[in-house]
């Protein structure tokens, strides 16, 4: 009961604060390295899988509220192209996992598709099992009228690829346009990116107590985007965490 009421207590100040900030700027563009699910899943003494499911639910609630607050794009950081170098176990549970909610996210009724979030998978989606890629083609496909908001998610993912893919492609149309469209311009790479589409990275979260961008948006995060590294794992992530973020975020705004 007195859960039950501390629950409704927080929800109401979440709300209050969420009115408050709407007041001022707001960023258009967030970014999270979901970081500490394995740690959470040591610390609580369960398997590593629980632990991604758990972070799972904190993603939902940490979409809720940048809904709430008029966040047009949020970015996460999901599955790197080096973790597949992890356990065949726990590699197989993220994939199925992966598949559990792209299934998820076409279903009418389902959080994404009841707030009307695109969803975008970032990445070499040809490393995925096929049943995994199905999924996120699918996920794709079926939210791309969406426009409340837009979720990136990238799986699996590494900025250097993202890079290298870009450069490739600047390469190929460069042979076919000829020597007239050089010198090339940052531009051009970035228009080649997997995020080529969103606005620039207001803010960039990392959790877990990790200093690091672990290979994640080296490009796109930028002189304009404030870095946070929060010594909390992912799973553990609230509004509270958050707060502090956006209140220094409109404060450089003024």
């Amino acid at each position: 009961m007195l859960n039950d009421f501390w629950g409704v207590l927080a929800t109401h100040m979440r709300q209050a604060c969420v009115h408050i900030l709407r007041m001022g700027s707001v960023p258009r563009h967030v970014a999270f390295i979901m970081d500490g699910n394995r740690r959470y899943a040591k610390k609580y003494h369960m398997k590593t899988v629980l632990g991604h499911f758990k972070g799972f639910d904190t993603l939902e609630e940490t979409l809720e509220w940048c809904l709430d607050l008029g966040v047009e794009w949020v970015t996460v950081f999901a599955f790197s192209i080096d973790n597949f170098k992890r356990s065949s176990e726990e590699v197989d549970g993220l994939m199925n996992l992966a598949k559990e909610k792209f299934e998820l996210f076409t279903q009418e009724g389902q959080f994404i598709q009841k707030n009307g979030i695109r969803v975008r998978v970032l990445g070499d989606l040809e490393l995925l099992p096929e049943d995994v890629r199905r999924a996120a083609k699918s996920a794709m496909e079926w939210t791309k009228t969406n426009r409340r908001a837009n979720l990136n998610i990238c799986i699996p993912y590494t900025a250097r690829h993202e890079l290298a893919n870009a450069v490739e492609e600047l390469l190929n149309d460069t042979a076919l346009q000829g020597p007239d469209c050089l010198p090339f311009e940052s531009s051009d790479v970035s228009e080649r990116l997997f995020t080529a589409e969103a606005p620039p990275v207001d803010i960039l979260v990392r959790t877990s107590g990790e200093t690091r961008l672990s290979d994640f948006l080296l490009w796109q995060v930028c002189e304009k985007t404030t870095v946070h590294f929060i010594d909390c794992l992912w799973p553990e992530f609230s509004f509270s965490h958050m707060l502090p973020i956006l209140l220094e975020f409109q404060t450089s705004k003024r």
